[in-house]
């Protein structure tokens, strides 16, 4: 017997890969950031590995916006929204699944295809390494963080945007300790372990305030 939420995080891969292609979404448009970067600011090596992790880490944030609006819109659309509100599982379960779901087909994809993306930027060995380790880390803060936003507009007809606004202001702090840490990792003034830690203080943080936020959005929306 599979398990409800075995179940349910089943159908989030194969709905994500019905209507928008999974994480290969996320991947091409995280590739033309980065492609676009290089033509805009010239063919400064030197530069391009500064700002290198920078980069990579913007265009994950914006990847991850990708499909967001669709984690519990659809759902609510459909009324299938309503079943899972009034199954005996708990709604913050349910929006962990979703949100791991979420993660694996968007944020997972990126962090993994970071490295080849940072051959883009002249980025060194060290400094690939060290993007994909923060990616992989602080990408779950990002999805979280963006679950509340989703749960939030999920009434909305069009609040994708309306998400945008709410959810990026949010992921700064995410971002600064991403990018530092990438930066600590290539010789920078601070240990790397300082910003990384903090960055998966936010993430585990992310993780529980998410799954709490989204679950009591959903239920006050409901009433």
């Amino acid at each position: 017997m599979t398990s409800p939420l075995a179940a349910l995080a089943l159908r989030e891969f194969r709905l994500a890969a019905r209507i928008g292609g999974g994480g290969a979404m996320g991947l091409v448009f995280f590739l033309i950031l980065v492609t676009m970067v290089p033509f805009a600011i010239g063919p400064d090596l030197n530069l391009l590995a500064r700002i290198g992790p920078a980069i990579l880490w913007i265009a994950a944030a914006l990847a991850t916006l990708l499909g967001l609006d669709r984690l519990f819109q659809a759902d609510a659309e459909d009324g299938s929204l309503d079943l899972l509100r009034m199954s005996g599982t708990p709604l913050e379960l349910i929006v962990l699944v979703k949100g791991f779901a979420h993660w694996a087909g968007t944020g997972l994809p990126l962090a993994l295809a970071a490295p080849v993306f940072g051959l883009l930027l002249a980025l060194t060995p060290d400094a690939m390494a060290a993007v994909c380790v923060t990616l992989l880390v602080g990408t779950p803060a990002l999805t979280f963080i963006g679950a509340i936003g989703a749960a939030l507009t999920a009434s909305l007809r069009r609040g994708g945007l309306v998400l945008s606004i709410l959810v990026l202001p949010l992921m700064i702090p995410v971002l600064i300790f991403g990018v530092s840490a990438a930066h600590a990792a290539t010789g920078g003034t601070v240990p790397f372990l300082t910003p990384f830690l903090v960055l998966c203080g936010l993430s585990l943080f992310a993780v529980v305030l998410g799954a709490l936020a989204a679950a009591a959005a959903i239920r006050i929306s409901a009433t």
